[in-house]
């Protein structure tokens, strides 16, 4: 593939499942072509996060930043911040930590960057009792489109020639999700990245997103390409749903592109 002209640096955030992290790790091994750098942001101090960390770099080489904060509650937009402040990559690909990648999956977002776009990728969501076999097996050569175990099957084909038939609305954010996203990280820096006024898990990503939209950057949608595996794993407590949503909607109606408690605040 023609190298980049841009630097990419792989954001991983994580909480307290080493386990996955382990798999998610070791496909980047897989990667066609890595990324220049590779962050991971934890949100707590977990001893078992480290030795993962530290084992992986033992092994591989890989440098690895490491960020982490006190574990007090559900924070993950302050620690995101806190990761991006140590990148210095221009392009930020953001995935989280049950999130194991295809083998292409940077060389394609890399395919897929463009100025004044940010990028939502998809994932495939892997099976309770497959999940059990991954995480035993750690075998990420199992993982594939005809596979037992695995739901929203179209999202783990990867036909990047038929990519571009996928058009979404530029400038809708409802749906936005770090799991699969990447973004400049001057665009980023502009909007003062994540709101860490979120309490608890939910809409922190779209917020960005919308911010971002808000600004000027539009919202691209790569699908068929960029493939990724969802490691199953029961939901977030969703108890603070409705209050974020109420701060999702504030940025939404006000078309703000910046918020104060973000990027530069971490």
């Amino acid at each position: 593939m023609k190298e980049a002209r841009f630097t990419v640096a792989l954001l991983i955030s994580t909480y307290k499942w080493a386990e996955a992290l382990e798999i998610v790790l070791k496909s980047i091994l897989y990667q066609t072509r890595r990324p220049d750098e590779v962050i991971i942001a934890e949100d707590g101090q977990d001893p078992s996060t480290v030795f993962c960390i530290d084992r992986f770099v033992k092994r591989t080489g890989i440098p690895i930043k490491h960020v982490n904060h006190e574990d007090i509650g559900f924070r993950k937009s302050l620690i995101l911040n806190k990761a991006i402040k140590e990148i210095e990559s221009d392009y930020i690909i953001e995935i989280d930590g049950d999130i194991v990648m295809h083998r292409e999956f940077i060389a394609d977002h890399i395919k897929g960057a463009k100025k004044g776009y940010f990028v939502q990728g998809s994932r495939a969501l892997i099976s309770e009792w497959r999940t059990r076999e991954l995480l035993r097996t750690k075998d990420i050569d199992s993982l594939h489109s005809f596979m037992r175990g695995i739901t929203n099957r179209f999202n783990s084909l990867r036909i990047p020639v038929f990519s571009g038939l996928f058009v979404v609305n530029p400038r809708k954010s409802h749906n936005v999700k770090g799991c699969n996203l990447a973004f400049w990280r001057a665009d980023y820096i502009k909007v003062n990245g994540y709101y860490s006024g979120f309490t608890g898990w939910g809409r922190e990503d779209s917020e960005l997103g919308e911010r971002l939209i808000n600004l000027g950057v539009k919202k691209k949608k790569l699908k068929l390409a960029a493939v990724t595996y969802h490691i199953y794993h029961t939901f977030n407590s969703r108890a603070n749903l409705d209050t974020n949503e109420i701060i999702y909607r504030e940025t939404v109606r006000f078309k703000y592109s910046y918020r104060p408690n973000g990027y530069l605040e971490a």
